[in-house]
């Protein structure tokens, strides 16, 4: 999964929404670029279910799966260690 896909996934659980349409998608800001396609390809790999015209995107259970994901890194970083 590429960062860019992530973001796309990470602003579904930002705002709390099961679907969202193809202008929130291209309005998501993000280094690597943005724009529909990584949304596209959340679809093609089952996260994501387009409606037929790819104008709205909603969650699949495989992406609610990942965003439950509640992800710790496994190693603290120097600023983590100084309390």
């Amino acid at each position: 999964m590429t960062a860019a896909e992530m973001r796309v996934l990470q602003e579904y659980r930002r705002i709390a929404a099961d679907t969202l349409g193809v202008a929130a998608i291209k309005a998501i800001k993000h280094p690597a670029g943005g724009g529909e396609a990584p949304a596209i390809s959340l679809a093609e790999k089952g996260f994501l279910a387009a409606d037929d015209t790819r104008q709205n995107f909603a969650l699949t259970p495989k992406a609610k799966e990942f965003l439950a994901i509640d992800y710790k890194p496994e190693v603290e970083s120097p600023a983590d260690q100084e309390e």
